[in-house]
């Protein structure tokens, strides 16, 4: 596994930052609340531990395909809890019944939530390491944790060995929603990023 050096796990979590400022101007704009934005932990594993960010609980992941600079980048994945996800729709759909089943309307809802996401931590990485990418249409999956992680690796067209997970916590009104964004860069993707890193940081020391 990839062992970060502490100014690259740094500029990891400004990243983050970054995107979550972003994330949270759009939805705030979307959602019509105020909306906070938070990425309190930023750390990379191997793909084979991904379990261990999911339960047997009902789990809604939106994953896309990161498009642009550099080819067959590899895919940026939002996880959120069932009960987090209707929260989250709920606020735009005006309602606040927890205890159903999600609509067509929800699961269009969060496709959008999904790539006003995708689309700020992308431009963060645009913003800080010039890195130009854009996310593709979303594919959407409502299961089991473990079962919809599985349907969506078997989606997966590159090689992926690391996925770089920003833990976010979203704040609306009444509402605390906690998710995950996870980056899972094909493998020569996430060496270039990081020396990308390497050099902005040299280029500036």
């Amino acid at each position: 596994m990839t062992i970060l050096t502490p100014i690259q796990a740094d500029a990891l979590n400004e990243l983050g930052n970054i995107g979550s400022s972003h994330a949270a101007n759009a939805l705030s704009a979307l959602l019509m609340h105020q909306i906070e934005l938070t990425v309190p932990a930023v750390e990379i594993i191997d793909l084979a531990d991904i379990h261990g960010c999911v339960t047997d609980d009902l789990f809604v992941t939106i994953l896309f395909e990161m498009q642009g600079e550099i080819d067959h980048a590899g895919y940026i994945m939002f996880l959120l809890p069932l009960d987090s996800a209707i929260r989250m729709t709920n606020v735009l759909l005006g309602t606040t019944e927890e205890e159903r089943e999600l609509t067509e309307m929800d699961e269009s809802t969060l496709q959008e939530i999904g790539n006003i996401m995708a689309s700020a931590f992308l431009n963060a990485s645009a913003e800080l390491l010039s890195v130009v990418m854009i996310p593709s249409p979303p594919s959407l999956v409502i299961d089991m944790g473990h079962s919809a992680i599985e349907e969506i690796l078997a989606e997966l067209a590159v090689e992926v060995n690391e996925v770089i997970i920003f833990h976010t916590t979203l704040t609306c009104d009444q509402y605390s929603i906690n998710g995950n964004l996870m980056m899972m860069p094909a493998i020569d993707t996430l060496s270039q990023i990081l020396t990308i890193m390497d050099q902005m940081l040299n280029d500036t020391a």
